[in-house]
């Protein structure tokens, strides 16, 4: 399922088999995937637990979740069942000794999901906005220890425009660590400029269901 700008009422079902679809885009060179557990990201509660380990087990190449994070008993959950990354949003912004302590012990396994809608941070699925500037935010997690972050305009997220190169590269500029770009990737030419200004890989989704985007010409692009 995907959303529009992170609008629960305006999703789109792709297929009512989430592992399928895992194994798709697996046969078709998907060096890592990415889910997010929608449920989990508005309540707060880890949902889909059963599917996303399904997932898991079915492939091979690693998968990064986000979505209803919330503790650390959760994050040693989904790594001991197979995770290789979690990412945490909304958590991160309201309970930073979990980032902390999280970073301490699970180190490379910790992505802070920068969520910005008009340069402010967003959290419980998009929901609520926080007023925190993004950058401001992101030095904090550095500060804590995060070597890695996935960055989303919600605005463009969905909506297959483009993404926020301007936003995009200021942030990566400023911060020096690996930035993923996530939201409006649309074509191919899109993952050339993305390249250019240093992102560390990027997030597709909609694109690849809509068909603007085929898998393989895009990691050909990228490589």
């Amino acid at each position: 399922m995907r959303l529009v700008q992170g609008d629960y009422s305006r999703e789109t079902v792709y297929s009512d088999n989430p592992v399928e679809m895992a194994l798709k885009w697996q046969s078709m060179g998907a060096p890592r995937l990415h889910i997010v557990d929608l449920d989990g990201a508005a309540s707060g509660d880890m949902v889909n637990l059963d599917v996303i380990s399904q997932i898991v087990t079915a492939v091979s190449v690693p998968v990064q979740l986000g979505g209803g994070i919330r503790d650390l008993e959760r994050i040693k959950k989904l790594l001991s069942a197979g995770i290789d990354r979690v990412i945490i949003g909304t958590a991160a912004v309201e309970n930073p000794a979990l980032v902390k302590e999280a970073c301490a012990k699970y180190a490379e396994s910790v992505i802070v999901s920068l969520d910005a809608r008009d340069g402010k941070m967003a959290v419980k699925g998009w929901q609520e906005d926080t007023g925190l500037p993004v950058l401001q935010f992101a030095r904090q997690m550095i500060a804590l220890g995060v070597r890695r972050f996935v960055f989303t305009d919600i605005s463009r997220d969905g909506m297959l425009t483009e993404p926020n190169f301007t936003a995009l590269y200021d942030l990566i500029d400023a911060l020096r660590i690996p930035v993923i770009a996530s939201g409006g990737i649309a074509s191919i030419s899109h993952l050339k400029i993305l390249k250019l200004i240093g992102a560390s890989g990027a997030i597709l989704g909609k694109s690849l269901y809509a068909g603007t985007i085929n898998l393989r010409q895009a990691l050909y692009a990228a490589a």
